[in-house]
């Protein structure tokens, strides 16, 4: 079966709808690099389109939009690479270095497409999927979204324009979330900015019929506002009931990252009381992080704060790739979701003990030219 359904629908008034749904409902949608390569031609062809006037981006089933990146893949293509310099970096995995440069080429078009890209949030949101979401222009919550950016406990960071849109976030709300992956459910995520529309999981079936019935086009964004403000209307006791734990902590929060150092800030974090089952399972994803992967995530943070959306995506593929080429990442993986021991052994055992050296090679270039550079 094909990781995904490409397909156009006529509307009402003779223009089209292209609508793209991953397809891989048992592995949760993983992106793979498969279908990454089979997206971009096709959202580039529609970008010059003009009869086209909107794409629907979605997942299939109801479970999970899109789990992530197919870390798994990865894995076994670091595990293949030659042995390590004397920084205990190896040569550049090749299937890495596509996968993200392809996945972040993939993030950027939608960032910048010019048309209405609607992305169907429910369910699991998580790494990749999230650089997906992010990248629409319509991001679409519902009452059992989850979004989350874990990557701390696979020794990676957010990426995917992680490091740019986390930037935005209110104080200390982008770094303690960076930080802990911690789970963002549908109200937190609206009222965040992540999603900017909020619509029951029982309205998904009445999206596209809704779009398709439009009979003028001539501003597809006012098109698809006015289809989806009646959605969220008709969707306000859905989310009546539904917690906002992070909005509730949020003053908690920017006092504890309200600090003049890392290892403070997760000092800070780690030893907050606080009985909220939301943040002791918070507090658990940092403390089972690796120590490695919570320098880079802050450091990566500073580095980009003001950089643009661009320089973001080329930072970060130089950053992923690096990370690719020393074995934490792949310990991570290992532990998490090959062997699922979830006992990952970690390269340095606490933030004090991480080799400044390391780090600062991990944040060099392993190219002359980016092979972003035309972004």
């Amino acid at each position: 079966m094909s990781g995904l359904i490409i397909e156009e629908y006529p509307t009402e008034d003779g223009k089209r709808i292209g609508h793209i749904r991953l397809n891989a409902e048992r592995s949760l949608n993983a992106l793979t690099l498969e279908m990454i390569e089979q997206m971009l031609p096709t959202l580039r062809a529609w970008q010059q389109e003009p009869q086209l006037v909107a794409v629907l981006l979605d997942g299939a089933g109801d479970r999970a939009f899109c789990a992530g990146g197919d870390v798994v893949s990865l894995y076994h293509a670091i595990r293949e690479t030659g042995p390590a310099d004397e920084r205990g970096l190896t040569a550049i995995p090749e299937l890495a270095a596509r996968f993200f440069e392809q996945e972040y080429r993939l993030d950027y078009l939608l960032h910048t497409f010019g048309k209405p890209v609607l992305c169907w949030g429910g369910g699991i949101v998580m790494g990749g999927g999230l650089g997906l979401f992010s990248g629409s222009s319509q991001r679409i919550v519902t009452e059992t979204s989850r979004l989350a950016m874990p990557e701390v406990t696979i020794a990676l960071y957010p990426d995917v324009g992680g490091s740019w849109f986390i930037n935005h976030f209110p104080p200390g709300l982008g770094e303690f979330i960076a930080l802990t992956g911690c789970a963002i459910n549908g109200n937190d995520a609206h009222w965040l900015g992540l999603g900017n529309r909020a619509i029951a999981v029982n309205k998904r079936g009445e999206l596209l019929p809704a779009l398709l019935a439009v009979t003028e086009w001539s501003k597809p964004e006012a098109a698809v506002n006015a289809v989806l403000r009646q959605l969220e209307v008709d969707s306000v006791e859905a989310f009546s009931d539904l917690p906002s734990p992070l909005r509730s902590h949020q003053p908690q929060i920017r006092s504890l990252l309200d600090k003049d150092s890392l290892a403070d800030k997760v000092a800070a974090i780690l030893g907050a009381e606080c009985e909220d089952p939301w943040y002791h399972k918070t507090r658990q994803s940092l403390a089972a992080g690796s120590p490695l992967a919570i320098a880079v995530i802050a450091e990566q943070l500073r580095r980009s704060r003001h950089c643009s959306l661009a320089e973001v995506f080329r930072r970060e593929l130089a950053l992923s790739v690096q990370l690719c080429r020393f074995p934490e990442f792949a310990e991570g993986v290992r532990a998490r979701l090959i062997d699922k021991d979830n006992r990952p052994d970690w390269t340095f055992g606490s933030l004090d003990e991480v080799d400044e050296a390391l780090l600062a090679a991990l944040f060099e270039s392993p190219w002359p030219v980016n092979p972003l550079s035309d972004l």
